[in-house]
């Protein structure tokens, strides 16, 4: 399980440890691709009524496999990340 959550990390894919109400999920997601959490929420709501049943499931394993954001770690890579000055 170790080796997924490195991998979600390296990718910005973490649970906030602040500004969370359940799990951080949708929090977490909605950083990756740069929304504030309610927004993200919302839109995950929309989705849970357009396309049920996936989401019910989709919650949880992302739940276990997304790892919690560790402390002091403050930004979070874009979806579009620009490499560092030379």
């Amino acid at each position: 399980m170790g080796s997924i959550h490195d991998l979600f990390r390296r990718q910005g894919l973490t649970r906030p440890s602040e500004g969370r109400i359940l799990g951080g999920v949708c929090a977490g997601l909605g950083r990756r691709i740069g929304l504030e959490p309610w927004p993200a929420r919302l839109l995950f709501l929309l989705v849970l009524l357009v396309l049920p049943g996936c989401q019910v499931l989709l919650y949880p394993i992302l739940w276990i496999v997304m790892p919690k954001a560790q402390s002091g770690e403050v930004s979070v890579p874009t979806m579009n990340p620009t490499p560092p000055p030379a």
